[in-house]
C-alpha cells in the first residue's frame, strides 16, 4: 500500500503542468470596420451586374428590386435570372436558386453560436447571413469584433447591393455587357480572398481543394445549386480519411511499444 502511494506521488511529481493557452489578441474596432467596409463596398457594387442581368432576362424593375430586397443572396439571384434568360421553366429556375441558397442555413448554424444574439434578433440577422458576412464574422478573434464585423458588412452590403441593383436595372442598356466589366466575378473573388488566409492546415487545404474539384466535375452535369451542396461532402470525406490514418498510426505505435 505504501509502495502504491509512493508510486502515485512520483508520477504526479513528474507530470508537467499544461501551460495556459494565450488568448487571442483583441482587434481594434477601426480595423474590423475597415475590413467590413472593404468587403461590403467591393461586393455591393456588383449589384450593377445583377440589375443588368435581371433586366436582360425580362424581369421588370419592381421584380428585380424585390429580389434584391427580399432574397439578398447574390449567387441565388444570378442563378434564377440566368436560368430564366436561358429559357428555363420558372419553377425549375426557382428550385435551382433555392438549392444554391440552402448553404446559408449551414452558415446560420455556425454564426448563431459565434454571435450569440437573442432570439428576437435572430430572424433579422438571418437575412444578412451570406458568404461575405460569414467570412468576415468568422475571421474575428472575439464575439464583440464578430458582431461589429457582421453588422457593418451586412448593412453596407445590403444598402449598396440594393442601390446598385436599382441603378443597374435602370441603366441596363447604357452599361452593356456586364462580363466586359468583370462585375459578375467581384463577389466570388472577394469571398476567395477572405477564405484563403483561413486555410492554415493541410487538412483544411485538402478539403477546400476537393470541394473545388467536386464543383468543377459536377457543374456541367447537375442542376444549378446542387454542385455547391455536393461540395460540402469534401469536409467529412477528408476528416474520415484523416481519422483512419491516425488510428493506423496509433496502432502501429502501440504495437511497436508492446514489442519493445
Amino acid at each position: 500500500m505504501v509502495r502504491g502511494v509512493s508510486e502515485q506521488t512520483e508520477i504526479r511529481s513528474t507530470e508537467r503542468p499544461v501551460p495556459p493557452q494565450p488568448a487571442a489578441p483583441a482587434k481594434p474596432d477601426s480595423a474590423v470596420i475597415r475590413d467590413a467596409l472593404g468587403v461590403g463596398v467591393a461586393v455591393g457594387l456588383s449589384g450593377f451586374a445583377f440589375g443588368v442581368t435581371s433586366a436582360g432576362a425580362g424581369l421588370s424593375l419592381l421584380q428585380t428590386c424585390a429580389l434584391s430586397l427580399l432574397v439578398f443572396t447574390g449567387a441565388s439571384q444570378f442563378a434564377l435570372v440566368g436560368a430564366l434568360a436561358a429559357g428555363g421553366n420558372p419553377l425549375t429556375a426557382a428550385a435551382g436558386a433555392f438549392f444554391l441558397g440552402a448553404r446559408n442555413a449551414f452558415y446560420g448554424l455556425r454564426l448563431s453560436a459565434v454571435l450569440g444574439y437573442r432570439a428576437a434578433l435572430k430572424p433579422l440577422a438571418a437575412h444578412w447571413v451570406i458568404d461575405e458576412t460569414t467570412a468576415v464574422t468568422l475571421a474575428q478573434p472575439d464575439r464583440r469584433s464578430a458582431r461589429l464585423g457582421f453588422t457593418v458588412t451586412g448593412l453596407t452590403l445590403y444598402v449598396l447591393w440594393n442601390l446598385t441593383t436599382f441603378v443597374g436595372a435602370l441603366g441596363a442598356e447604357a452599361l452593356g455587357d456586364t462580363r466586359a466589366w468583370g462585375l459578375d466575378a467581384a463577389s466570388p473573388a472577394v469571398f476567395l480572398a477572405l477564405l484563403a488566409p483561413m486555410l492554415r492546415t493541410t487538412v483544411e487545404r485538402v478539403a477546400a481543394g476537393l470541394a473545388v474539384v467536386l464543383v468543377m466535375v459536377t457543374l456541367p452535369l447537375l442542376p444549378t445549386g446542387v454542385p455547391v451542396l455536393l461540395s460540402a461532402l469534401a469536409a467529412p470525406a477528408v476528416l474520415i480519411v484523416q481519422g483512419r490514418r491516425e488510428r493506423v498510426t496509433e496502432n502501429r505505435t502501440a504495437t511497436g511499444e508492446d514489442r519493445s
